[in-house]
């Protein structure tokens, strides 16, 4: 009997350790995505006069990325990047307010096959939700702010392990017209001509967002989750350079902490961007990591390794957004240097012209609005990386511009891109109001032209 009794201690002692074991060998992670804060407005980034102490926590226990990127200077391409592992052209949100195709896979499909719990607190912004099937959302409460109460009740009593993914609202606009900051407060950046007066009011949304973080991080030591938690801090783009591929816009800010495993205080200048997440994660949770766009970057945690991505690419357009224009641009980056391709610029566009007038008339219209744009920009980001110097007409640069832009060829016909020289197709409007032909809140139309676009002048689309 005392045998019986003994075998019945070590069977369970051996259960209790294995399920131990299983919570260390699939930590739990903790995604918080803060919305359209710039890259350089961040006591860690430089900005020592907007408030960081959230950040600056996980940047003492965590790790520095000074490198990272997103695809897309956009909040619904980027978080689908995020979701997806996949380029917005593959995965198919290239224009904001788009869904992904839904055929895609996502963080939801990946995690729960090994093992996870997938939820979603705050703003979602991303579609169809039949993808996105959260196995729960908790919806944001008045004033823009997560629902602290039911995230706290939730991490107190999850067993599973777990993937939630904190979308605050902060520091995207409206912004405020009453703010504690001054105009004194206001940094002004090197890509800024002049000191925006409405930054007061984002300085204000900035320190909510930190005071929200802040209270995250406390319920997550209270529910003694810290140890065994993957927390990543990021935002989904630039606030000043939202839809442009310049850095100021597509350079975010990105910090991971997991005790025990990352070293305290430690940075990394490693060349990354947002479909490179996912694959991390599946990486650390030993799910399946490589049908992806994006490349698992454990072995720069792990083994110090510099180099994941050789290069990274961007897309965007200024089409399905408020004061829409056909204007689409392509990007391709070696970390050194950056070329840029603007498809719709005053140098070519006369050859994106059809038969229709009344699409050409919008054509014309978007490359007369950035007639100061060309066609290529090149930039050496080492010596000028706030992109003020293009570097596309020097000879000097002419191989390196070769380079970049046989692998930026090869990556648009990989992602099936639609777009090139002599193809300029309109994007299908989600809403009326962000139709090329309809007048709307911020853009007037010429009144030979509203309305004079239909169904078929627009690509046809998954959405």
């Amino acid at each position: 009997m005392h045998h019986f009794f003994k075998i019945i201690f070590v069977l369970l002692a051996f259960s209790i350790s294995s399920k131990n074991n299983f919570n260390v060998e699939k930590p739990n992670f903790i995604i918080y995505l803060s919305d359209d804060q710039d890259f350089l407005d961040y006591n860690i980034y430089g900005n020592q006069n907007v408030q960081s102490d959230g950040v600056n926590r996980l940047a003492r226990e965590g790790l520095v990325f000074t490198n990272f990127h997103t695809g897309q200077a956009i909040c619904a391409p980027s978080r689908s990047q995020l979701y997806t592992g996949l380029y917005p052209l593959k995965n198919g949100s290239y224009a904001n307010h788009t869904n992904v195709k839904s055929n895609t896979l996502t963080i939801v499909q990946h995690l729960k096959k090994i093992g996870y719990e997938v939820g979603l607190a705050g703003k979602d912004h991303v579609g169809p939700m039949q993808t996105f099937n959260f196995d729960f959302h908790i919806k944001k409460i008045e004033n823009k702010n997560l629902d602290l109460v039911r995230i706290k009740k939730y991490l107190k009593n999850i067993d599973n392990p777990f993937c939630l993914i904190l979308a605050s609202d902060y520091p995207h606009g409206p912004h405020p017209s009453i703010s504690s900051y001054k105009m004194s407060d206001i940094i002004k950046h090197p890509y800024d001509f002049r000191v925006n007066p409405k930054k007061t009011g984002y300085y204000e949304f900035i320190k909510n967002d930190d005071i929200q973080l802040t209270s995250i991080l406390k319920i997550i030591d209270d529910s003694k989750l810290a140890k065994n938690s993957v927390f990543i801090y990021m935002a989904d783009h630039g606030y000043s350079g939202k839809f442009t591929l310049y850095q100021k816009g597509i350079k975010v800010p990105f910090i991971m902490r997991w005790p025990n495993k990352i070293d305290a205080g430690s940075k990394n200048n490693s060349l990354l961007t947002m479909v490179d997440v996912l694959p991390t994660i599946l990486d650390i949770a030993g799910g399946d990591y490589n049908n992806f766009d994006g490349k698992s970057f454990l072995p720069i945690i792990e083994n110090g390794e510099d180099e994941v991505n050789k290069y990274i690419y961007g897309v965007a357009t200024r089409q399905n957004i408020q004061s829409t224009f056909v204007f689409p641009s392509r990007m391709v980056s070696d970390g050194k240097f950056k070329l840029i391709r603007n498809y719709n610029s005053i140098e070519v566009y006369d050859k994106n012209l059809t038969e229709n007038e009344n699409i050409n008339h919008f054509i014309e219209i978007g490359a007369k609005k950035f007639s100061n744009i060309p066609y290529e920009e090149l930039y050496d980001l080492q010596i000028d990386p706030y992109e003020k110097n293009n570097l596309a007409r020097n000879k000097k640069y002419n191989d390196i511009k070769d380079i970049l832009s046989k692998e930026l060829d090869n990556w648009m016909i990989d992602q099936k891109d639609f777009i090139k020289i002599g193809k300029m197709p309109l994007l299908k409007p989600t809403h009326n109001k962000y139709a090329l032909d309809q007048n709307s809140d911020w853009k007037i139309v010429d009144n030979d032209f509203i309305g004079k676009l239909s169904q078929k002048d627009y690509m046809d689309t998954h959405y």
